[in-house]
């Protein structure tokens, strides 16, 4: 196992996260050109563009409305202002295992990564967000907030789409909000890269299964995923939202530990 991954937490070292930052480690060069193989043709990744994690020294993944490496204060700021309460704006939003300055089509936007390693660390996002009796304060004041901004990505997808989307807070709301969050920028005029990235051939996990040994399984997964969520394949495909590109797309990658 490469000696970097010590680095890591013990509960970290398997799976899709040290993938990650193995994917982000190196030069600017080497990190550059494996994020774009990663979403070739439909963007780039330069030496100059910024991304988080950074390999293993910068391990802190992105929440997008506190990413100042990532976007400007004022976009920042509207995220925050549409995902959560007034009074709780320092309270979690959803983090991206990557997330890097891009350009789609020319224009600068953003690449968004979701990773997984194991079938079951996506079939457990099948539920809602849940709101236990203990929930803390924060998590109980967001619930309304969100809820209704997953709904506005919801309509806003139906109309770029053509076709009835059923994001929701309360179903698969993982990836209900990242295509939230990734409608949301488009609408502040940065065009996004939304990649569902699975490794193939990781270590084996007692409890996540067995690892995808092909790229068509984990696409089969990814859009069975979906389905219940969009009435048109939404992937591989440029999607105009608000005059930018919002681009869903299904990839894999094989990297040993």
């Amino acid at each position: 196992m490469n000696p970097l991954i010590d680095q890591l937490n013990p509960k970290e070292r398997r799976g899709s996260k040290p993938r990650c930052h193995l994917l982000t480690h190196g030069s600017a060069d080497e990190v550059a050109a494996a994020l774009t193989a990663v979403v070739a043709p439909f963007a780039t990744v330069s030496a100059s563009d910024a991304w988080m994690p950074v390999g293993f020294e910068q391990v802190q993944e992105a929440e997008l409305n506190k990413a100042s490496l990532l976007l400007s204060e004022d976009l920042r700021a509207t995220l925050g202002a549409w995902w959560l309460p007034p009074d709780r704006q320092t309270a979690r939003t959803p983090n991206f295992d990557i997330a890097s300055t891009c350009t789609v089509g020319g224009v600068p936007g953003l690449l968004l990564v979701e990773a997984k390693a194991h079938a079951q660390e996506l079939r457990k996002e099948e539920s809602g967000r849940l709101l236990k009796a203990d929930a803390s304060e924060d998590r109980r004041a967001s619930h309304g907030t969100i809820g209704k901004a997953i709904a506005e990505a919801a309509a806003g997808l139906t109309l770029a789409t053509g076709a009835s989307c059923h994001l929701s807070r309360d179903r698969h709301y993982q990836m209900a909000n990242r295509f939230a969050w990734a409608w949301k920028l488009t609408e502040l005029g940065v065009p996004v890269v939304l990649v569902y990235l699975g490794f193939l051939n990781a270590d084996e996990m007692q409890d996540r299964g067995a690892p995808f040994a092909r790229h068509a399984d984990w696409q089969q997964l990814v859009q069975a995923h979906s389905a219940t969520l969009f009435e048109v394949d939404p992937w591989e495909k440029a999607w105009a939202c608000h005059g930018h590109s919002l681009v869903p797309l299904i990839r894999t990658i094989e990297l040993p530990l």
